[in-house]
């Protein structure tokens, strides 16, 4: 079973919650809101976005690259090397 499936409603939700912040950033667009708080608003959703991204990207690096519980304790540490490389990138 794919980790997105197993983590499909939390998954979900945080995507609800990114659109949510996009939909507040077109508001401010339409109602001409002032620059500096529309850039907060990019920055907050892009964030949320990198967030997501890395949760699945890691969950895909330790079930699938390196094989989930069937994975070495060598494969096991070079995945988490990895991840702290992926989410460090992201932030």
């Amino acid at each position: 079973m794919s980790h997105t499936i197993r983590k499909k409603k939390r998954l979900l939700h945080r995507a609800a919650r990114i659109k949510g912040q996009v939909d507040a950033l077109a508001r401010a667009l339409e109602g001409e809101t002032d620059c500096g708080d529309v850039l907060g608003l990019i920055a907050s959703a892009r964030g949320a976005m990198d967030s997501l991204m890395a949760e699945v990207v890691e969950d895909h690096i330790r079930d699938h690259v390196f094989r989930g519980t069937r994975a070495t304790a060598d494969e096991r540490a070079a995945a988490a090397d990895l991840v702290k490389i992926v989410r460090s990138y992201l932030k």
